[in-house]
């Protein structure tokens, strides 16, 4: 009572644990607020679990209907609104509250959309106060016009998942956090009456002050979600929100608090709230369908996440083979967790691909056995069976990395993953005009490709066509995004260059790849390919006519 006192305030009434004061500056009421959680805060750290206290308080500007010493009317249930909406500890303030401070006092301030109330017959503008002096949000919701869009939007809701941000800093929840929103992501992506960005794209906003209306304008998208997370203990606070670029309205914001293992769990309890919110109607097999089957293992799964940060990056035998221990790992304590095998498939692979396995027949095996194992655990999973076509394609198998990829496909028609397999194992059969379309589906549901192999792909199939200037400029976009260090782009450059008899540009391209790697044999390249004996000869001559022998 003496802070409401000390700010100029008079306490209305105090029922049971609730005080309703009033102010003549809201000014005054905001410091008084922020004040007062501060204080309680600095009293809690000094007391056990169960005789802490903690409020919420909501702080509105508006008229209200004196009654005696009571006050009533509209201002007063919009404050009551804004209290319940209010984390424990902390502070929300309304729209026309944050008018008048916004520039006066040392705070940030967080917008939560506009909300009902009851009786009242327009939304709130709603706002968190962030108390740190200096604090800003991370994000703002201004609006965005189609005209804006750098590409149209789809005939179906579309959406773009943001990496939900560690507010703790610990880097094991920094794990949990993206995991989150990959789950998000994932669960979306079973119901193809939306359109979900990929993974690799929305990523890239990771830990940067974007603005949702820029998120909307590149991804090409008309609604996002953003959220964050943070611990205390055993327990998780996860923040979630929807909103319409179009508008800047929040069609929802939950916040969630569990215990930190249970957050599998609520990967599921978030995504249906944001297909409910955006008015999908679903089947029941939809709904079964977005419970993937993944493990219940907490740390098996933040291992898989690092081992894909691992592979996410620079691909070497190093890299790759951290990833793989991060990998078995995750499968000794959960045998039966089915992306783990998925992923320890692809990384075998990836050793094959770049010539550091000792023994190539022996880790392409390895690869396959990995991959129908996944696929034996989880039928259902898109991913898993996207991930097995590279192993049948590299064995020359093509009819089984269709049928795997075709099933990815049909499983998550918003795959950008699945679709990319689809059309690199069309490529490699030989059928690259029905592979672009294909490639092409993964690069709209994934702007920045989910893997520099999408775009290498479209540029092998360009050429398989005889579509060389294409196959040029789609190469030279893999060094534009991938950096001037990515051999594979250079080498198939040469080999482009070679077959147009370009021989100035073969010859700088085959110098590239020498300085890139200088031990690099096309006798070993070769050899590698999934190619029959004519179509590897013909490669081998024509990095040889570039200076790579």
């Amino acid at each position: 009572m003496g802070l409401i006192q000390h700010h100029r305030g008079r306490v209305v009434d105090a029922p049971g644990d609730n005080v309703l004061a009033e102010f003549g500056s809201v000014v005054d009421a905001v410091e008084c607020a922020v004040e007062i959680q501060k204080e309680l805060k600095t009293r809690n750290a000094e007391l056990p679990e169960n005789r802490k206290m903690e409020f919420r308080i909501g702080v509105n500007l508006g008229d209200v209907i004196e009654d005696g010493e009571q006050i009533l009317g509209d201002g007063v249930n919009i404050a009551a609104r804004l209290e319940s909406l209010s984390e424990a500890g902390g502070v929300c303030i309304s729209g026309t509250a944050y008018d008048h401070v916004e520039n006066k006092l040392s705070l940030g301030y967080q917008y939560l959309g506009e909300q009902t109330v009851k009786n009242i017959a327009k939304p709130v503008r709603v706002y968190r106060v962030l108390m740190e002096p200096g604090a800003v949000a991370r994000r703002f919701s201004e609006v965005t016009s189609k005209e804006k869009l750098v590409f149209p939007l789809p005939d179906k809701p579309s959406i773009a998942v943001l990496p939900f941000t560690n507010m703790s800093g610990e880097k094991e929840l920094e794990y949990f956090s993206d995991g989150l929103a990959e789950g998000i992501i994932n669960g979306l992506s079973k119901s193809d009456n939306i359109f979900v960005i990929a993974r690799n794209s929305t990523f890239t906003y990771k830990g940067k002050p974007v603005k949702v209306n820029q998120v909307a304008e590149e991804m090409g998208v008309r609604y996002v979600i953003e959220g964050s997370v943070q611990q205390e203990k055993n327990r998780v606070r996860i923040t979630a929100q929807l909103i319409d670029a179009l508008t800047g309205h929040h069609l929802f914001s939950e916040r969630y608090d569990r215990e930190l293992k249970d957050i599998l769990n609520l990967q599921d309890e978030i995504t249906l709230k944001v297909l409910t919110a955006v008015q999908v109607k679903l089947t029941i097999g939809e709904v079964a369908r977005l419970y993937e089957k993944g493990t219940k293992n907490l740390e098996a799964y933040l291992k898989v996440l690092q081992a894909r940060e691992y592979k996410g990056g620079t691909v070497n035998k190093e890299r790759e083979e951290r990833a793989m221990q991060l990998l078995e790992e995750a499968i000794a304590l959960d045998p039966e967790y089915a992306y783990a095998y998925s992923l320890l498939s692809t990384a075998h692979l990836d050793l094959v691909i770049i010539g550091a396995s000792e023994s190539p027949r022996e880790s392409l095996q390895r690869a396959l056995e990995l991959g129908k194992k996944a696929v034996a655990l989880d039928d259902s999973n898109s991913t898993v069976h996207a991930m097995l076509t590279f192993p049948y394609i590299y064995l020359r198998e093509y009819d089984k990395a269709i049928s795997e990829a075709e099933r990815g496909v049909s499983l998550s028609p918003n795959s950008a993953t699945a679709y990319f397999s689809l059309g690199t194992a069309l490529s490699y059969a030989g059928r690259p005009q029905e592979a672009i379309p294909m490639l092409q589906k993964s690069l709209r549901l994934s702007p920045i490709p989910v893997n520099s192999w999408v775009l290498s792909v479209l540029a092998h199939s360009y050429r398989e066509l005889g579509q060389y200037e294409e196959t040029i400029a789609t190469y030279k976009k893999v060094l534009q995004i991938y950096g001037p260090d990515h051999l594979l782009a250079h080498l198939e450059l040469a080999i482009t260059y070679a077959w147009m008899d370009r021989e100035k540009e073969e010859r700088a391209e085959g110098a590239e790849v020498l300085r890139i790697d200088p031990q690099f044999s096309t006798e070993r390249y070769i050899k590698l390919l999934p190619f029959d004996q004519v179509k590897k000869d013909r490669i081998a001559d024509a990095l040889r006519k570039a200076g790579l022998k």
